[in-house]
Parts: C-alpha cells; structure tokens; sequence
C-alpha cells in the first residue's frame, strides 16, 4: 500500500468563548491538517487527521506554557520536509517517522494517520463520551455557573471543574454551590500545578471529600503530591508531568489516574506503553483533549472507545468553537478542505 497523495493545510478557528490552557487563556486556535491517500491497484483509501500543538500566544499576547514543546511553525516546517519523504513510499514509513521525530505532536498525528488508513478506527462509536468541563470565565458571576450546571442533563454523573484558577474563598464556594445544585455529582478536579502544597491541603479540606474522584496536578511541585495525599487523603491524577520529555511512570502515594493528552504526549505505541505499565499499578488512564477542532475531537473519541473503552474521555471543549473542522458537530458552518490554507500538495 503506497501512498500516492498527500498535502498538508492550516486551519485558524475563531472561540465563541475564551478556552482556560492552565492559568491562561485563548481566544483561538490554529492547527494543520494531514491529508494521505494510500493506493493499492484500483483500491485507494483517502484519510485525514488533525495535528495541533497546544501552544502560541495567549489573549494577553503572551507564550502558552507548560503544553506543547514546539510552535505550530516547526510542526508544520518538519511535516512539510517528512511529506516530501513519504510520497511514493510504503504507508508502514508513516510509523518510521513517527519513532524518528522529536515532535510529539508530529509522531501522533503520524501514528492516528496511519492507524486510520490501516482500518484501525474504522466501526468504533461516534457517540460522544464525555466528561462537562466546568470553568468560570474571567469577571463572570457564579450565577451564571450555577446556570450551566442546573442545565446538565440528569445521567451527567461527573464533571470536570478548573480550580486554582481565582481566590480559594472564591473557588470553594463554586464547588458548594456545584455540589447543592447537583449532590450526585463526582468531581474531577483540575489544579493546573495552580496550588502551593498548603494551599492545595486547604482547599481539599473545605469540600466534601466523598465527591471528589480526583484532582489533576493538585501540587505547583509535583514532589508534593505525595506529602499532599498523606496530609488529606483525596486521590490524585497526574496530567502536565506527562508533557515533560523525561517523564517516566513511577507509582507514588495517592496516584490513582493519569491524564492522557496524546497531542502533547506522542505515538501511539508510546500512548499504550504508557497505559499498560499504569494499568499493572492499578492507575486508570483517561483520554483527554489539547483543545482539538472537531476533527481531532472525534479521533479521540474513537481511540479512547479502542484504549481505554471503560473510561469516558475529556472531550468537551467543542462548545467554545465558532466553527467545526471536517466533521460536522451540528454547527452552522463546517469548514472543508477548500476552505483552509494549503501549505503543501504532493501527488
């Protein structure tokens, strides 16, 4: 199976709403699109995946960090120089350049692209899985959350709530008031790095610790989450510590789940290693967004109902995009290929 075309286009999508990347903030998001047709004989499968650093420039015009390690730029600079390599070869060199780069964006789309031309996520579930992420937008009053939880649909049982984002009084009364409008809710909760240890023991302490399934990255030190399991008991989840290069699994006190972003993790293969040595210490792994269009969003979806199909995924960002990318969520428009900026056609 060759691949006899392949090009490479950038999409820019205008939010409806500002999107938290930790403590900052975005109003858009950039990313590119990698198109391959793969021929044998008469027999040609076309696919598509979205590759989509999470980095650039906040609303304040400062640098994203702690996400991707490289620009959107140098992605799209090594795709071209790798799209030049794979034209007229094998599809299995997709995975050679997937094992060959250092840009973990550039391996997973590799990896899905191949993976997608090789049938692997053909006949698994559209059906969005997926955790509500609850967050307050800058200067908006708790009212105007409590709204949007009052409005969850009632066999929502878990959400996803950004805390360390504002004043511990502030956020503390947000959980309440999440917790008296729907008591049946499990809260998977999303520090951030955001709290000093003390801070973070604090803020546990003032919730109901039976609702919490966890919390993300509770500690600004990741050497303190263990010091901050033993001091109050509630389980956590590791989600930026697996963005650093060097980062290699190790069990420790009170880790009961890691946070899976394969866009800033890397390959497949790489994705699956990571999920079995956590599946052998009892550590669940959960899929979740670097704030994809809709076409890396329902990838995901499929992949996490293959890798981890008793997890539900943390997909829900769509809603704050103005547009839709390949795959139709309902919005009213959805751009298509033609609509984007071509960088690059071969074949």
């Amino acid at each position: 199976m060759i691949l006899t075309k392949l090009s490479l286009h950038q999409y820019s999508i205008d939010l409806d709403r500002l999107l938290p990347v930790g403590k900052q903030r975005i109003d858009q998001r950039h990313g590119l699109v990698l198109t391959a047709t793969m021929s044998s004989g008469s027999h040609e499968r076309t696919e598509q995946v979205e590759i989509a650093p999470l980095s650039g420039i906040d609303i304040d015009g400062n640098p994203l960090t702690g996400f991707s390690q490289h620009s959107l730029s140098q992605t799209s600079k090594q795709l071209s120089e790798y799209l030049t390599q794979l034209h007229l070869q094998p599809a299995d060199k997709l995975l050679d350049l997937a094992d060959k780069t250092e840009q973990n964006a550039v391996a997973f789309g590799l990896s899905l692209l191949h993976a997608k031309l090789s049938g692997k996520l053909d006949g698994h579930s559209l059906k969005a899985r997926t955790i509500p992420l609850i967050y307050r937008n800058q200067d908006e009053p708790l009212t105007v959350v409590a709204e949007r939880v009052a409005a969850l649909p009632e066999n929502i049982h878990a959400v996803k709530v950004k805390v360390a984002q504002t004043s511990l009084e502030d956020e503390i009364k947000l959980i309440h008031q999440i917790l008296a409008i729907r008591p049946d809710l499990k809260l998977r909760l999303d520090a951030n790095r955001g709290f000093e240890l003390q801070q973070a023991i604090e803020f546990i302490a003032c919730i109901p610790l039976h609702a919490i399934e966890y919390i993300e990255e509770p500690c600004k030190q990741a050497v303190d989450n263990p010091t901050f399991y033993q001091a109050i008991a509630a389980p956590w989840a590791l989600d930026e510590s697996l963005n650093d290069p060097h980062y290699q699994f190790e069990m420790q006190a009170g880790l009961c789940a890691i946070i899976i972003k394969p866009m800033l993790l890397g390959s497949l293969d790489k994705l699956q290693s990571l999920q079995h040595l956590a599946d052998e210490h009892g550590v669940r792994s959960i899929l979740s967004s670097s704030l994809e269009a809709s076409l890396g969003i329902s990838d995901l979806s499929r992949l996490a109902d293959i890798v981890t199909p008793g997890e539900i995924p943390g997909i829900d960002t769509l809603s704050a995009f103005s547009q839709d990318l390949l795959q139709s969520t309902g919005k009213a428009k959805c751009l298509q290929i033609d609509d984007l900026q071509q960088l690059l056609e071969l074949g």
